[in-house]
């Protein structure tokens, strides 16, 4: 059996090894799961952020509504952002499931 012309031939050991976390792929590129992980970790973050400076804005701690302000709509938009991929990771994965093979 030949290969498509122009791509290589699939190693198919490189198929059945799943990648280690922390470990590149064969290419050099950052696995999508650990990069998933790390955004969804860092709009955590951004979150307890938000919710700490409103907090501190409630309670009179010295925060000014300015930089609560901030702090939320980082959150929000972060939060959207998020949901936004997620849509979109669902709809490709609708599409691969209604394809025949």
């Amino acid at each position: 059996m030949s290969p498509i012309q122009g791509l290589p031939p699939i190693d198919s050991t490189a198929i059945d090894r799943p990648i280690a976390n922390g470990e590149q792929s064969p290419d050099g590129q950052s696995n999508f799961w650990d990069t998933l992980k790390d955004s969804l970790e860092h709009v955590q973050q951004l979150q307890n952020d938000a919710d700490q400076s409103v907090l501190n804005l409630v309670t009179g701690q010295g925060e000014d509504i300015h930089a609560a302000m901030s702090a939320v709509e980082k959150a929000d938009l972060s939060f959207q952002l998020v949901m936004q991929v997620r849509n979109k990771i669902v709809q490709a994965y609708q599409q691969v499931s209604q394809m025949q093979f």
